[in-house]
């Protein structure tokens, strides 16, 4: 990946926590995160991953609040990133923190089976 594509990743990372954060007024988007941005090399797609903190109906229906949104949020970006054409945006989970966190579960459960 180019600099450039590095750096407009980054700052959409950045505006896009910023956006969802404080101004969308959907119920629906529970508290989320911007883990990372992927965008492709002609910079006309942006792959948002999130992560959700509630349960799977909570996650589901943040993730339709966000897919609602997109209009906003696009709109939002061009805005605040001066490109020429603002990349158009799919969300997606970001499961790397779930299973990080399973992963330390299992080991500390395996450390107190070995101290027993």
């Amino acid at each position: 990946m180019s600099k450039r594509v590095n750096r407009v990743a980054e700052q959409m990372k950045k505006e896009l926590g910023d956006i969802i954060l404080q101004k969308l007024k959907d119920p629906r988007i529970g508290f989320v995160t911007v883990t990372d941005v992927e965008v492709t090399g002609d910079l006309q797609q942006a792959t948002v991953y999130i992560s959700v903190l509630g349960s799977k109906k909570e996650k589901d229906q943040t993730l339709k609040g966000l897919s609602q949104a997109k209009g906003f949020i696009r709109t939002e970006i061009g805005q605040r990133i001066r490109l020429r054409i603002t990349p158009e945006i799919e969300f997606k989970f970001d499961e790397s923190i779930a299973y990080g966190s399973r992963i330390e579960s299992l080991l500390s459960q395996v450390k107190n089976e070995k101290d027993e």
